[in-house]
């Protein structure tokens, strides 16, 4: 379940370490957009951030996992109360949403891989988009990135981190962006 929604998920679904861990994160990411008209969830996967921000704001996502956005998408025709929802595949390293693109959102969440995305966060960085929530599990892509965010006048307002991998070094965290 996330949010109204109900996935079926397919085999190897991405999903975070823990279930509280990602009502964390989903909690986060919807605290960083206050209000806003119309968002783009990049590296949607099967919606954890989409299906509970579609509650109150329209949503458009964004993955290269065919299976993902198929059963993200399948959860959608089944669930009402929903504002506008959508998602697609892409595979955003090699075709990144460009600014023109971008131009159609006032808020933006990202939830890469481990790798970042960097072409992505370029992109990003040369948009007008005025809100931007970047949840990363890697301290070291996320400084990367930011400091292309930076580059492009976004200011880093808060970061937070969430502990969801006990007895290791590993964080994941939640940054909210502003242009």
């Amino acid at each position: 379940t996330m949010g109204k929604a109900r996935v079926h998920l397919p085999v190897q679904s991405f999903l975070q370490a823990t279930q509280k861990g990602e009502e964390i994160l989903a909690r986060l990411v919807s605290e960083g957009f206050g209000k806003r008209k119309k968002l783009v969830d990049l590296f949607c996967g099967v919606g954890p951030f989409a299906l509970r921000l579609a509650e109150t704001v329209a949503v458009h996502g964004f993955d290269s996992d065919r299976n993902a956005i198929a059963q993200f998408n399948n959860a959608v025709r089944h669930t009402q109360g929903l504002k506008p929802i959508s998602a697609e595949v892409r595979d955003l390293y090699r075709a990144p949403l460009v600014v023109q693109e971008l131009s159609e959102f006032d808020g933006l969440v990202i939830d890469p891989p481990r790798a970042g995305a960097e072409a992505q966060i370029r992109q990003i960085a040369k948009s007008q988009v005025k809100r931007v929530v970047y949840v990363a599990c890697d301290v070291q892509t996320f400084t990367r990135d930011a400091a292309i965010l930076a580059e492009g006048g976004y200011k880093l307002e808060k970061v937070f981190p969430v502990d969801q991998f006990k007895w290791t070094a590993h964080l994941e965290m939640v940054g909210w962006f502003s242009k």
